[in-house]
């Protein structure tokens, strides 16, 4: 069987980023890729600034030993600058932002000095020559990178870009997804279910998972045990989209067409990987798309999306670098029965008992059990090599919000 690792390795070397780019407006980039670098047009700040509420005076009028009395000439505001400029012995009353006045080289933050009516204030002595100032390009200066390609625009990202007066990005173009379910076992919702039915709830969480990815999803539906259709159905979707995620099908036994269909498709591996739940993964191309062929079971499918296939398609959009989210250590609140040989993620929770991170399983852990990955808040990871594992024994927690 295929490690874990091995199989991540084994995807990203095959992989090559969709290169095609769009210019969108700045409220439209939310999660999108940037397709090139961000410069600062200007200085961030654009000028010398106050960093806090207070006086903006020159060091060299300060007394080191005692108090000094200064006059106070005028204020200064953010957007509205004093236009004069300090000379000997005098000071400007100045708020957070602005613009520090000519002559002025140190802030002395308001509640450490005495106000005078608005006529003198007077300073204390201690302070430092240039304290309390936001140097001209001390965040960004002009013509450097304040992004740079591959970074996932988030809040903070269209938060910088919008103060930097720039109103639209050039972002790669979103990666086009179709989700499909093979299995005569399958039932669309409005359906009436038949003796041996279920409802397909496969394609509703890789449309959720994708779909918060940044992703266009095509619901290609539910395709039946039928060589033709699937031929049809598999053609048609590889033809459309730039990644093809089937559930199903994809396990020793299970209708072997499918698996031989594939293969005659395209160029596709089917693994059995060192993974638990959801041991077999089919991967590779059909056609021009590539292909993640996931197990059926409801959280082998889910597990399965995590460990292979999201960070792929990070990848597959563009994003640079791609960092895998990274589980946390914890402490296993009850023994865990367990055989070498196979990774496994287990549905938990976590709680803090006594200052330490302790986890739980989050009941049954049936590869079938969906209703187990609501009642958890992640996974808990058993390595490959591992055996039981005691109550108190450290292990990795990657908690559902980074994943999903």
């Amino acid at each position: 069987m295929l490690s874990v690792a091995d199989a991540q390795t084994a995807i990203r070397a095959a992989l090559q980023p969709v290169m095609a780019w769009e210019l969108v407006p700045l409220p439209q980039a939310l999660n999108r890729i940037l397709a090139e670098p961000i410069l600062a047009p200007f200085n961030v700040p654009a000028h010398d600034n106050a960093a806090m509420d207070g006086y903006a005076v020159r060091a060299a009028d300060l007394a080191p030993d005692r108090p000094t009395t200064l006059t106070v000439i005028g204020s200064a505001f953010a957007g509205h600058p004093f236009t004069g400029a300090l000379t000997a012995g005098t000071a400007v009353r100045i708020m957070t932002g602005a613009e520090i006045p000519n002559g002025a080289d140190t802030i002395v933050p308001q509640e450490l000095c005495t106000a005078h009516d608005s006529a003198t204030v007077t300073i204390p002595p201690g302070q430092k020559a240039g304290q309390h100032l936001r140097r001209a390009g001390e965040d960004l200066a002009a013509g450097s990178v304040a992004l740079p390609v591959g970074r996932r625009l988030g809040v903070a990202e269209l938060g910088l870009i919008g103060s930097l007066g720039i109103g639209s990005v050039r972002v790669y173009r979103r990666l086009r997804c179709v989700v499909l379910s093979t299995g005569d076992e399958i039932a669309t919702i409005g359906e009436p279910l038949a003796p041996g039915q279920i409802y397909d709830s496969n394609r509703h969480t890789l449309t959720a998972a994708l779909t918060r990815l940044g992703c266009d999803v095509l619901d290609f539906g539910i395709v039946r045990d039928d060589p033709e259709l699937l031929r049809a159905r598999f053609t048609d979707a590889a033809e459309t989209a730039d990644v093809v995620l089937t559930s199903g099908g994809v396990s020793v036994g299970e209708a072997d067409f499918i698996r031989q269909l594939m293969s005659e498709l395209g160029a596709v591996h089917f693994w059995q990987l060192a993974i638990k739940p959801g041991r077999p993964l089919a991967f590779g191309r059909i056609k021009t798309a590539w292909l993640f062929g996931l197990p059926g079971n409801p959280v082998a499918s889910l597990v399965a999306f995590a460990a292979f296939a999201r960070d792929a398609l990070r990848y597959l959009q563009g994003e640079d670098p791609v960092t895998p989210a990274e589980p946390i250590p914890v402490t296993l609140a009850h023994p865990i029965r367990k055989k070498p040989g196979r990774q496994e993620y287990l549905r938990g929770t976590l709680a803090r008992e006594n200052g330490t991170l302790v986890a739980h399983v989050a009941g049954a852990q049936g590869s079938g059990i969906l209703s187990s990955m609501t009642r958890a808040t992640g996974f808990i990871i058993l390595p490959e090599e591992a055996g039981d594992l005691p109550e108190g024994a450290t292990v990795a927690f990657l908690p559902f919000a980074v994943v999903f």
